[in-house]
């Protein structure tokens, strides 16, 4: 079996009717990419930002269609790449694939700091006698292959963290709550506005036996968790971005006990002063830490401990 595509490159403003007009036609699949190389960073809740330039490919099942033959396919294209305004349109045909496990490839075991590798569930880990975190990435956000997860990761591994209390805020796929328990944290309490990164985490303890360990919140829950508990929490990660970490300072210097470890990620060059600047009235913290770049920009960690 195989499909076909349907590739345009129009202005963000036509995506919507591109869009429209690909699923009236038949489309199973599209996808979106950007026609030039201009950095797009992780958006805010509610947000759906666009490159100014877009390629858009539309992925049709020709074979069990029967309204396309090659001359049909090539007008349709045509058709809605006048109506979007394209600047330019190709088509391409796709040989069938188990694309349920096409994926999977791209991913490969990764060496962080100390003896803690992530290694993929699917694949054998290449050092048995490591701390091996198990991980199937899902539909959330950490596989340990994000610079900014990558600089929490390595911090985490640096850190003694035998009996401490984690906070993992903004979890995703529970990645840093735990590795935080296989490198010897009591409890890890796990944080996030998203429902899958809830699922995920939990997934992701059960495959490393933690899951006794570690418990899931959406924020509201959490909040009535720590009323009702008031429990003391010995070290917050959150990897998220600069404008709700900035918001989030008071708070989380509310909740950690005095002497407690902090890091901080998802920043870029640009942010790391004004969020320090957040911080200062809780937490003495260090430098910003440079690990990776995107094109002009740099990726940063911060970390410390609260006054």
């Amino acid at each position: 079996m195989s499909w076909q595509q349907l590739h345009l490159q129009c202005p963000k403003d036509k995506v919507e009717l591109a869009e429209a007009l690909f699923y009236e036609e038949g489309a199973v699949s599209i996808i979106l990419e950007d026609a030039g190389n201009e950095p797009l960073f992780e958006p805010m809740p509610g947000e759906e930002p666009l490159w100014q330039d877009v390629v858009m490919t539309a992925i049709f099942d020709t074979n069990s269609d029967n309204r396309f033959d090659g001359t049909d396919f090539e007008g349709m294209a045509s058709e809605v790449a006048t109506a979007v305004e394209a600047t330019r349109f190709w088509t391409t045909r796709l040989d069938d694939k188990d694309w349920s496990a096409e994926w999977m490839k791209y991913y490969k075991p990764i060496k962080c700091a100390g003896d803690l590798w992530i290694v993929p569930e699917w694949l054998d880990a290449p050092e048995p006698n490591a701390t091996n975190l198990i991980l199937d990435p899902g539909l959330a956000f950490g596989t340990g292959y994000h610079a900014t997860t990558r600089l929490c990761l390595d911090w985490l591994s640096m850190q003694n963290l035998d009996g401490k209390v984690v906070l993992d805020y903004g979890c995703g796929s529970g990645v840093l709550g735990v590795a935080a328990l296989l490198l010897g944290a009591k409890q890890v309490l796990a944080v996030d506005i998203d429902p899958q990164a809830v699922l995920a985490t939990k997934q992701n303890a059960a495959l490393n036996g933690v899951s006794d360990r570690l418990q899931v919140f959406l924020p509201e829950e959490f909040l009535t968790h720590q009323k009702e508990n008031d429990q003391p929490i010995d070290c917050i990660t959150a990897n998220i971005l600069a404008k709700p970490l900035i918001g989030f300072a008071s708070y989380f210097g509310s909740l950690l006990e005095q002497g407690g470890l902090i890091v901080l990620a998802g920043l870029i060059e640009n942010q790391t002063q004004e969020v320090m600047e957040a911080y200062a009235p809780f937490f003495v913290l260090d430098d910003a830490f440079n690990y990776a770049n995107t094109d002009e920009h740099h990726w940063h960690r911060l970390s410390g401990i609260k006054k």
